[in-house]
């Protein structure tokens, strides 16, 4: 009888968290507590008293081939790091609402598959300004990957390299351009917070330029001010003692992020600056002959400004969540950012890709290429290089899987005609 009770109590303490906001957090993005509630009383060693230990925490991978998609990977990151540096990679702002939405805005787009086409052959290559790729996913670029994995950046490019991908270095990434670069044997794009010093901005421009970077992304889409509530609260669980490597103010962070060795910091009081405009658009596209891209644009009034103002090209953003509680997904945005560009301009986009679905519905709306962070972070913190490599391997075993379903044999076939927006 008591057995019974206790039963009963967990069930109710499960539907309790079924319907809170928890479920829905990034913490929980692969749906463990989910699938813990659906297996809870299943009889050990059944398929799902085994579901149910993987909701428990006792299956999480511990190697990278024993994941099943990108999800997997996430346990797995959380379980490898301590709190806070969870807490960092998984934030969005106030309750990460932006976060969810990114995830959610791809439900409202179905695929409309085409039969009896030829796919033995499938080519995923694209081409960006000039340069072909083996497929349309680019590695985004995430900041201090070194809190995640020892050889942080490095491991990344490493990873790119084996599997042929476009990989973006963040400016305030673990390591430095040159030692990317390097590793990639093959040059990256340059990720770009101005500060609001320009000579400090310039400096890292010809840094860029001179490491052979192509492309340089200017990020418009953060201010100081992100309000990141799930970081501050693993803050609060995370009981190390952080300060010898987060000594305080300004120049104890620069110390830590290599774009900025040798440089005059004494001025530098914002990452990233809150007077920019169009004017400043300008200024950087005159101090650099790489390709300028803007990155975090989301409505066809400002993909319309940017060409007007010669960007090379826009990459549709909303910082993962991470920028402003705006609760739009950044693939709902993409349809009008690419009638604003008028097709004039390469357009990538990223915020919430995990399935090669997601990435071909963003391919047949228009995206030139489509970008991954969290996830290729998660393989990162969870199994080093290795863990990256397969996260992409999942993907591009994914978007191959669904253009030979769905009668594509080139990303070039695929076209609005193969998706339709049933939220409409």
């Amino acid at each position: 009888m008591r057995e019974l009770e206790i039963k009963k109590s967990r069930r109710r303490f499960l539907r309790f968290l079924a319907a809170s906001p928890v479920l829905t957090t990034p913490f929980f993005e692969s749906g463990l507590l989910t699938r813990l509630f659906a297996a809870q009383d299943a009889p050990p060693g059944s398929a799902q008293g085994k579901l149910a230990d993987t909701a428990r925490g006792n299956g999480v991978i511990a190697k990278a081939e024993q994941a099943l998609d990108v999800m997997d990977f996430e346990p797995a990151a959380r379980k490898a790091l301590p709190p806070a540096h969870f807490g960092y990679l998984a934030t969005g702002v106030d309750d990460d609402g932006t976060v969810r939405a990114n995830r959610e805005g791809f439900a409202k787009f179905q695929i409309r598959p085409r039969r009896l086409v030829d796919v033995e052959k499938v080519d995923m290559s694209v081409r960006l300004f000039g340069t072909a790729w083996d497929t349309p996913i680019v590695l985004s670029p995430v900041s201090s990957l070194k809190a995640f994995h020892p050889e942080g950046e490095v491991a990344v490019a490493n990873a790119a390299r084996t599997k042929g991908h476009l990989q973006m270095l963040s400016t305030v990434g673990t390591s430095s351009v040159e030692e990317v670069t390097a590793a990639r044997s093959a040059p990256i794009w340059q990720q770009l917070y101005p500060t609001n010093d320009w000579n400090v901005t310039r400096a890292i421009l010809r840094r860029a330029e001179h490491a052979g970077c192509p492309v340089v992304a200017l990020t418009v889409d953060l201010q100081e001010d992100s309000n990141r509530e799930t970081l501050y609260r693993s803050r609060r669980v995370d009981d190390r003692d952080c300060s010898n490597c987060h000594a305080s103010g300004w120049r104890g962070y620069f110390e830590r992020k290599p774009m900025f060795d040798g440089l005059d910091v004494s001025k530098v009081t914002a990452l990233h600056l809150s007077s920019m405009n169009w004017d400043f658009v300008k200024r950087v596209k005159d101090a650099t002959t790489m390709k300028l891209v803007i990155k975090g644009i989301v409505t066809r009034e400002d993909a319309q400004l940017a060409v007007e103002h010669g960007a090379d090209g826009i990459i549709v953003s909303n910082h993962g969540g991470r920028a402003e509680e705006t609760l739009r997904s950044t693939i709902e945005c993409l349809p009008e950012v690419l009638e604003g560009a008028g097709r004039r301009i390469p357009v990538l986009v990223d915020g919430g890709f995990r399935r090669g679905t997601d990435i071909f519905k963003a391919l047949a709306l228009g995206a030139n290429a489509i970008c991954i962070g969290r996830p290729y972070a998660w393989g990162l913190a969870a199994f080093g290089q290795p863990g990256v490599e397969t996260v992409l391997e999942i993907l591009r075993r994914e978007l191959l899987a669904i253009m030979r379903q769905a009668g594509t044999p080139s990303v070039g076939a695929i076209t609005p005609a193969f998706v339709v927006d049933h939220s409409k």
